[in-house]
């Protein structure tokens, strides 16, 4: 979950998966320029760009807890989303060993 604090920004450097306009997306990157994300809707690939003046303008809604985005194509809701992998889970039972 992500607390109230944080800024858009810092919360897309700490999470491995979005959600955006309830789409799931794990292809996005963050660079110092823009945010861009991809995912596949069915057959049909999406692809979302913003600014980081867009990304930092972003506000958090904490009923829904997600993001208000507001880009060229209109208004967008983004969820960041930690992702698990059996590989988190091999390195925790190897910890408790």
């Amino acid at each position: 979950m992500t607390a109230v604090t944080d800024t858009l920004l810092t919360a897309l450097q700490a999470c491995d998966m979005l959600e955006i306009d309830g789409l799931h997306a794990f292809d996005f990157s963050l660079d110092d320029q823009e945010l861009l994300i991809e995912c596949m809707d069915g057959r049909a690939a999406k692809r979302w760009s913003f600014s980081l003046a867009q990304v930092q303008a972003a506000t958090f809604d904490p009923d829904l807890q997600s993001w208000t985005l507001k880009g060229d194509s209109g208004e967008h809701r983004l969820v960041c989303m930690s992702a698990f992998s059996a590989r988190d889970e091999e390195e925790d039972d190897h910890e408790d060993a």
